[in-house]
């Protein structure tokens, strides 16, 4: 079992497959095993999704329950239950090529031929773009029928490819998480971005679980980081396993 002190020791969670199935609400187990673990180190969220996402899925009062809460990957900040800070993608990027990669995105989704379609293949937020081949107004039988298409056929992949290629030099980051979707952010606008407001905060040790830690995944980058010890998880069960052999055993 890990010697901790509540003050010393900081567990950081990504959500989509870490602490709930994908796009799914917690369990009522798992948010009390969260609670118990609070009791023993602090706890933070981490995740790609908005605020409203993230609250849907760890409950309206998200900020509370947490010691911080980083949606946008910590652009937008929470801790200790109050708004810290917010960051601006279009301030960062620009108009000029945040208007060459929304086109640029619209224009190779209109050319892509899918099983289903639906809305929102973009959607904007504070410190991200975040695109979606199928639309994010897909039922949940939708989106696993299109990641299933996705595994097999890597739609995702060649896209962020292409993008990689005709946005080089500009200074963006692609990142791939999720089921039906991927990131574009400013260089340094990862989930590395979050540890950068812990460290005023005098942590020993740092923590991080996350589901998508292989290379071009959006938990990769943190997961790597010489700040933070990383464990790599397939679900929730597994993470919460993890935890209790860290912490209670």
């Amino acid at each position: 079992m890990e010697e901790v002190g509540r003050g010393r020791t900081l567990c950081l969670f990504d959500v989509d497959g870490t602490l709930t199935a994908p796009r799914q609400k917690v369990t009522p187990d798992m948010a009390d095993f969260l609670q118990a673990l609070r009791k023993k180190v602090k706890v933070g969220v981490v995740g790609g999704s908005d605020f409203e996402k993230i609250q849907e899925q760890l409950g309206d009062d998200v900020i509370e329950k947490f010691d911080y809460v980083f949606p946008e990957n910590g652009l937008v900040a929470y801790k200790d239950g109050n708004l810290l800070s917010k960051q601006s993608i279009q301030g960062q990027m620009g108009e000029e090529l945040l208007q060459d990669l929304i086109n640029y995105c619209l224009s190779y989704i209109a050319k892509l031929k899918l099983p289903r379609k639906r809305g929102t293949f973009i959607e904007f937020r504070n410190g991200m773009l975040n695109i979606s081949p199928v639309g994010r107004n897909c039922s949940q039988k939708e989106r696993i029928e299109f990641y299933e298409l996705d595994k097999r056929e890597h739609i995702r992949d060649k896209f962020v490819a292409d993008l990689r290629r005709d946005f080089a030099g500009k200074g963006l980051t692609f990142s791939i998480g999720g089921q039906i979707s991927f990131d574009v952010f400013p260089d340094g606008w990862d989930k590395r971005y979050c540890l950068g407001i812990v460290s005023q905060d005098g942590f020993k040790t740092i923590y991080f679980f996350g589901d998508k830690t292989m290379p071009g995944g959006n938990d990769y980058e943190i997961y790597t980081d010489s700040r933070t010890i990383g464990h790599s998880v397939t679900s929730p069960e597994q993470t919460k396993q993890i935890c209790e052999e860290l912490f209670f055993n």
